[in-house]
């Protein structure tokens, strides 16, 4: 199963090449929000196409992924990327996939989880990604859906009944660790970071600068309202999934530190793979000294 974090998700990709390359067969997937985007179009048979779009992106073709609602329901519509991954992979009914696929969303009026596991692939994960006041909730079935990292952001239920030997679960809001670049700015740069955050800061700005004035006064410690829902969001899926974690108990748990990346660093794709890659490494050999323990 594949948790939920925006671009983090994009270690997914690693997790993935990583089991392929040591001989797993995978053959259900669970995904919420970024999860359930890389798992759906893993599931379609497209992820190379995939892979190959988004590690050519650069900052400003994010950006212009970026579509204007103009509605109170939220700031960006969520409907250009969706419409862009349609062009480039074709939509298919989910039922129809050689791999087992469900995406995980919200029904914010009914307050519970809704398990999509028929009907269009790219409307279920367009329901999935729905990040309240950063996309529009999408209408489906009679349901208003929101993001399912909401509810559920390490979707570990929705494959317990399928006929697979091992259980892993991708959990992309780890504890925060400390990176070689982190350590060398905070010997050089007693000011605000430099380098990515540069780049958040350009698209806080932006989203900033779309909603109405308000008195706050704005200073760096002031979050502001895009920083404050995505850390908000951040918070309250590590408090989920944990009790997720605990409740299931999946085989192998592969955790990416939630402060790897900002939520928009989707240039980063090589990086993020990668990242994903030798993480997974990692955990399928404390699994395997696991079994070696049990011996």
């Amino acid at each position: 199963m594949l948790g939920s974090g925006a671009a983090r998700g994009l270690a997914h990709i690693g997790v993935i090449r990583c089991l392929e390359d040591r001989g797993f067969e995978i053959q259900y997937i669970s995904g919420s929000s970024m999860g359930a985007l890389i798992g759906g179009i893993y599931a379609a048979g497209e992820l190379g196409a995939y892979v190959e779009w988004v590690s050519a992106l650069k900052r400003r073709n994010i950006i212009r992924l970026l579509d204007l609602s103009f509605s109170r329901k939220s700031i960006f519509k969520g409907e250009k990327i969706i419409e862009v991954l349609n062009g480039m992979i074709g939509d298919r009914n989910i039922e129809n996939l050689s791999i087992g696929f469900t995406a995980v969303a919200t029904d914010i009026n009914e307050q519970k989880e809704i398990w999509l596991t028929q009907g269009s692939l790219f409307e279920a994960i367009r329901a999935s990604i729905a990040v309240p006041t950063i996309f529009s909730p999408v209408k489906l079935s009679g349901r208003v859906l929101i993001d399912g990292g909401i509810i559920n952001p390490v979707p570990i239920a929705p494959t317990l009944n399928d006929d697979t030997e091992l259980t892993i679960a991708v959990v992309l809001n780890g504890p925060p660790e400390v990176f070689k670049d982190d350590q060398e700015e905070e010997l050089n740069n007693d000011g605000e970071k430099e380098a990515t955050n540069k780049y958040q800061l350009r698209i806080e700005k932006f989203i900033e600068g779309l909603l109405p004035k308000g008195g706050a006064d704005k200073n760096k410690e002031d979050l502001g309202i895009f920083n404050l829902v995505t850390q908000s969001m951040d918070t309250m899926q590590s408090s989920i999934a944990r009790f997720q974690l605990a409740a299931y108990r999946p085989d192998i748990v592969i955790e990416i530190p939630r402060n790897i990346c900002s939520w928009f660093d989707f240039d980063r794709a090589q990086d993020l793979i990668e990242f994903g890659y030798i993480r997974t490494e990692e955990a399928l050999i404390r699994y395997n000294e696991m079994l070696e323990r049990r011996k």
